[in-house]
């Protein structure tokens, strides 16, 4: 063959399957970005008109995730028409790759378990993005959630990535709202009636701080005395707050709190230790001789 032999074949190649090929490429990359553009819209159709951070932290979570089912689907369904457009038959291909991951989920049943069990963690509803989690005994915000991992990031900035697979038991600290314990030990000489006045006090007075008062939902609740210590009586109280503010809250909390005390003249007790010398037989102690060292 000559030379315009060759470029006429490529030229009828071009016209018959790479203007297919071509227009199928110019296709999918529209559609990846139509896709990602319309990822925000998918979010906000998934809050039901909920306007709520709860809502749309789920919104958030989701959307990534369909993104990403679609993009593969997308681009599985694009590679398996370019190869038919090329010639190469798709059914012996299939069947290959049925047998291929059929062999691969035995030999990786924990990468299954991790899919199933991400199904299961997004449907129920049970971590977003933006929460405050505990899970594989490790704690921190939750920055990604897909079918496969959970990517956590703790107080110190460590970044953990946990295979959902691995999740048995989620403890999710900042979920609709939050709650701050207080265990307020006093002196056993304090009145407790005017100790729980101090504490309401100082709550009423966070609450009218502007800087605080919109994430505190309710007034402080005193659930009363509750254990004595070796050297203190203690009250248990709690606040309720907006998601993942309660630490805020609850640091703030007791520093208002100590300079109210120390206001008030109420002892924060600090350990105690009482000698006993013994006594003899006639209720007489023997002496007890303190040196000092100057």
């Amino acid at each position: 063959m000559d030379y315009m032999s060759y470029l006429n074949m490529a030229r009828a190649w071009f016209l018959s399957t790479g203007l297919k090929i071509l227009l199928l490429i110019v296709l999918v990359i529209l559609v990846l970005k139509a896709l990602k553009a319309l990822s925000p819209r998918i979010s906000k159709a998934m809050i039901l008109s909920k306007d709520d951070p709860e809502s749309e932290k789920r919104a958030t979570t989701l959307g990534a995730v369909v993104h990403n089912l679609l993009r593969i689907v997308i681009l599985i369904l694009a590679a398996m028409t370019l190869l038919a457009q090329l010639g190469v038959a798709i059914g012996p291909l299939l069947a290959t790759a049925g047998i291929a991951g059929l062999a691969v989920g035995f030999a990786g049943q924990s990468l299954v378990k991790d899919y199933i069990n991400g199904f299961f963690i997004l449907m129920q509803d049970q971590i977003r993005v933006g929460d405050f989690i505990e899970a594989a005994g490790k704690n921190g915000l939750v920055e990604k959630v897909t079918l496969k991992m959970t990517t956590l990031r703790d107080i110190n900035g460590n970044v953990h990535f946990i295979p959902n697979g691995n999740i048995d038991l989620v403890t999710n600290k900042t979920k609709e709202f939050s709650r701050y314990v207080f265990d307020i030990g006093v002196a056993y000489r304090e009145d407790v009636d005017e100790v729980i006045g101090a504490i309401r006090q100082v709550d009423e007075e966070i609450r009218n701080d502007p800087a605080f008062g919109g994430d505190i939902l309710q007034p402080i609740e005193i659930l009363g005395l509750d254990r004595f210590d070796d050297s203190a009586v203690v009250i248990r109280a709690r606040t309720t707050t907006k998601p993942g503010r309660q630490w805020m809250i609850g640091r703030d909390f007791n520093r208002r709190l100590k300079k109210t005390f120390d206001a008030m003249g109420i002892e924060i007790p600090f350990p105690h230790v009482t000698l006993y010398m013994g006594e003899d037989k006639k209720g007489q102690a023997p002496p007890l001789r303190v040196n000092t060292l100057s």
